[in-house]
């Protein structure tokens, strides 16, 4: 019998940007912050540990899609704050572009039908 079961691994690797970049849409967020956002949001369906999670967003930086800046606040510790950057929306949006059409053809290939 041959499963045929996605990936969840090689699927959170393909979305990762997308999932972070849509995260930092409407606010700076922590690292900590960000993953549990992209927790919160799938319902549990996708998390990053802190071993993957910082290496995305230091590349996302690296691109000029996201920066970060530390902030400390009293009672609190110091934390990295990451912000979507002018060329961090425009890979979002050519990004969503992209999964749009793949979910579609994906949808006309399977018959799924979203609820």
């Amino acid at each position: 019998m041959v499963e045929a079961a996605l990936d969840q691994q090689q699927l959170k690797k393909g979305s990762a940007e997308l999932l972070i970049l849509a995260t930092l849409e409407d606010r700076p967020r922590h690292g900590y912050d960000i993953g549990r956002q992209i927790a919160l949001r799938s319902k549990g369906t996708v998390r990053f540990h802190a071993a993957s999670l910082y290496p995305l967003l230091y590349r996302l930086a690296r691109k000029g899609w996201i920066h970060g800046r530390w902030l400390e606040k009293e009672g609190q510790r110091r934390r990295r704050y990451y912000r979507l950057t002018p060329a961090g929306q425009k890979a979002l949006e050519a990004q969503r572009r992209s999964w749009q059409e793949f979910a579609a053809a994906i949808a006309r290939v399977t018959q799924v039908r979203h609820a």
